[in-house]
């Protein structure tokens, strides 16, 4: 275990705390059981190693990644074990669905150390969904998201912007710099190079490609243990979502396009939405957007869009795909009969370009139109950039 306390102590070290993320204050820390999920890359590891760093003991806590060596010849059980009998009061473990029957041993774990108290954080959102449900009366579960536009502005030009409620931004009560900074330039940046906290380092699409293979290669394969030739066919649909997203799915001919059944099809679809690398909008034919008929399919992020196809992604598909992932994650979203989207069942948005019109969202209570390329609104026009405010 000494070998496992240095690599975290040079973890500690390394990680910067110039800023933390926004899920850091929602969670409740004291709390004996804790699951932090996310994609892939969006900044999990870093998270809880800030949290340690500024909030806990370092004699009585431990981080370990899942995938370390150390896990051939022994079980978390009796790293647990040993860290409890040592004095340790908080067990941090990073990727944790990269351990073989994880779930089953935090229960363990948890039924025996009742002093301890234990995040983990993972990245395949299959897996953890999967064994998560045998520790559902036991932990709270919080899901992280990519950057915000705010916290981009934060991390890249030391633009410190408080959260707006989406009341506040569609009340036009949103302060900005505007004398110094040019929101609208910033604003693609974003949408090109700014969802995942890594922006800076060289090689950004390169590395965001890989990832997306890694998921597409790796995470759904092994939950779905599909045979090599569905693998490919998922591969395939990625493709063609990437080409074509926003769409309307018809299962019957994305089948035949790739050579699967429908049911097929349509499971594959429902894979990438919680491996988060698409979105799928749903009517409200049910009341609650996850269970509602699919309407779109969208890309996770713009991000993703730049990496998979280039500069031909199309602006309009762009506008819809950021508005979507900048408010999925903190409200309920649907589709609408006569427009773009519904949000939380009330508020009702198209989107456009700076010359589009009211005409479908006319006489229609509490709508508003999205503009991508203006700065400032008025009335029940609002800036696309200000949802980026949000969280």
């Amino acid at each position: 275990m000494d070998a496992l306390k240095n690599f975290f102590l040079k973890e500690i070290e390394l990680v910067s705390t110039k800023y933390v993320r926004y899920l850091h204050d929602k969670i409740e820390w004291k709390s004996r059981l804790i699951a932090i999920l996310g994609a892939r890359g969006v900044g999990k590891s870093t998270l809880i190693l800030q949290h340690i760093k500024l909030h806990e003991d370092i004699n009585t806590t431990l981080y370990v990644s899942a995938d370390n060596i150390y896990f051939s010849v022994h079980t978390l059980l009796e790293l647990a074990n040993e860290f409890y009998n040592l004095g340790g009061k908080a067990l941090y473990i990073d990727e944790i669905h990269k351990y073989k029957n994880w779930s089953q041993e935090i229960k363990n774990i948890y039924d025996s150390f009742p002093d301890l108290r234990i995040v983990y954080t993972g990245s395949s959102i299959l897996e953890l969904e999967k064994g998560g449900a045998d520790l559902s009366r036991r932990k709270l579960e919080y899901k992280l998201s990519g950057l915000s536009f705010r916290e981009y502005l934060i991390i890249s030009r030391n633009i410190n912007l408080r959260p707006y409620s989406l009341q506040e931004i569609l009340a036009h009560k949103v302060y900005f710099p505007y004398s110094d900074y040019k929101p609208l330039a910033l604003f693609k940046d974003y949408m090109k190079e700014g969802y995942y906290p890594y922006f800076n380092d060289y090689g950004y699409y390169i590395r965001l490609s890989s990832i997306v293979n890694q998921i597409l290669e790796n995470d759904i394969k092994d939950f779905a243990d599909m045979t090599p030739s569905t693998a490919r066919a998922l591969k395939k649909l990625m493709y063609i979502i990437a080409q074509s997203v926003p769409f309307k799915p018809n299962y019957s001919k994305i089948a035949k396009d790739i050579d699967i059944n429908r049911k097929l099809a349509s499971d594959l679809m429902v894979y990438l939405e919680k491996a988060q690398l698409i979105n799928i909008l749903r009517d409200n034919s049910f009341g609650i957007s996850s269970l509602g008929k699919v309407d779109k399919i969208y890309l996770n992020n713009t991000n993703l869009s730049y990496a998979l196809v280039g500069e031909s992604t199309d602006i309009g598909n762009a506008r819809e795909t950021v508005f979507l992932s900048l408010l999925n994650p903190i409200y309920d979203i649907t589709s609408s009969p006569n427009s773009d989207f519904i949000v939380d069942k009330k508020y009702t948005f198209e989107l456009g370009g700076k010359n589009k019109k009211q005409k479908q969202i006319h006489n229609i209570k509490d709508s508003y139109l999205v503009k991508d390329d203006i700065e400032q609104g008025f009335t029940n026009i609002i800036p696309l950039w200000t949802f980026g405010l949000l969280y």
